[in-house]
């Protein structure tokens, strides 16, 4: 345990030792002289001179140590490495906490790993997220030489891409009656709305084939009007000539729109190719627009000038380009998740002493306060 000081400039507060040292000689204990009559016949003597001396010497003594514990006060005194290094133990949400505290024992502090790593004995966390996240935290704020153990079910939610690397080797538990964790959605089949010029839908077939591709009962319309459809579906405009005004500001509210090679608008700059065939050419280009996404063939939707809609990669090619950005994988087998040990240690924090600090504060002024009020000193 090694003491410190966070701000060592306001130890400059002990100056103000001088002031009760220069009260307690400025006012003595009260000696009133008193002249009476007979004093005139006494021949006049110089005075003895004066000893320096202080009076109410423990008062002096407490009024000194409030301000020396003032100016450490200021100071902030700390300790470093004053640490609990006893063994903790957090459990991931879907563990049973019967299982929980039977693993880890009656009197054993268990935490779920939740924000705040609330008690085992409060309701479980419905929210599994930022597993990985917590875990990470909790081993960064743990003393390095406590050990930590992490009770977790078969199949673990809320990780991210990086495997755990924490400071210090855990042990790492499976408890096998742990909650069942609930399959995860099929991702939805993309919903197409197909905006087209009276008379030409020709290109109209290859997305109804993409559609049905895509599910048993396909999400999939199409028209020759100028009705935007719901910002969930994926919008496919066929029109030639500009793009009017409110097919743009319906895609910058958060909707997406792949445009036909004769339509005419001013691509975002961050566009790039999204799409290249076998020889090297653009076939669509795109990137965000607002809070949406915007999308255009650089070819004609035509078989003899575009032979990727005939392809059977089509469907799936085009599902990947409209479909909303996969979010990355937030489950995993337990069993393959262990962590590794190497990450570097953090610096925890010196602990503060300013609680303790101010008690003996007010312990030494209530002193100070009873023993220069106190009825015996002011006594004629």
């Amino acid at each position: 345990m090694t003491p410190l000081l966070m701000v060592p400039l306001g130890l400059a507060a002990l100056a103000a030792l001088a002031v009760p040292l220069l009260i307690h000689l400025r006012r003595r204990t009260e000696e009133v002289p008193l002249e009476f009559a007979a004093m005139r016949w006494l021949d006049a003597r110089p005075r003895p001179r004066r000893k320096l001396q202080f009076d109410e010497l423990l008062l002096l003594a407490l009024r000194l140590l409030l301000i020396a514990l003032l100016a450490l006060l200021l100071a902030r005194p700390a300790v470093l490495g004053w640490e609990d290094e006893s063994p903790r133990i957090i459990a991931a949400a879907g563990v049973d906490p019967a299982a929980a505290r039977e693993v880890a024992g009656p009197d054993t502090d268990v935490r779920w790993i939740a924000p705040g790593f609330p008690e085992l004995d409060t309701a479980a966390p419905t929210v599994r997220a930022q597993t990985s996240s917590l875990i990470r935290q909790f081993d960064a704020e743990l003393p390095p030489g406590a050990p930590l153990t992490i009770l977790v079910p078969p199949v673990l939610d809320g990780v991210d891409a990086e495997r755990l690397r924490l400071t210090r080797k855990v042990t790492w538990r499976i408890v096998e009656n742990g909650t069942p964790t609930a399959p995860s959605a099929a991702p939805t089949a993309p919903v197409l709305s197909v905006r087209h010029p009276e008379g030409q839908d020709s290109a109209v077939r290859y997305f109804r084939a993409a559609a049905q591709a895509w599910s048993d009962k396909p999400r999939f319309d199409a028209g020759t009007g100028t009705a935007l459809p719901p910002r969930a579906s994926v919008l496919v405009w066929l029109q030639p000539g500009p793009v009017p005004q409110a097919v743009t500001d319906w895609i910058s509210e958060g909707g997406t729109a792949l445009l036909g090679s004769t339509a005419e608008i001013a691509m975002p700059a961050a566009s790039q190719a999204l799409w290249s065939d076998a020889m090297g050419r653009t076939l669509v280009e795109g990137g965000p627009l607002g809070a949406g996404r915007i999308m255009r063939f650089t070819l004609p939707l035509v078989p003899a000038q575009m032979p990727n809609v005939l392809a059977p990669g089509f469907a799936a090619t085009l599902r990947d380009l409209v479909a909303e950005p996969a979010s990355p994988p937030a489950r995993v087998s337990a069993a393959a998740f262990a962590p590794a040990t190497g990450a570097a240690p953090y610096a925890l924090p010196p602990r503060e002493l300013l609680a303790w600090l101010g008690v003996l504060i007010a312990l030494a002024f209530l002193a100070e306060r009873l023993l220069a009020t106190r009825r015996r000193r002011f006594a004629g």
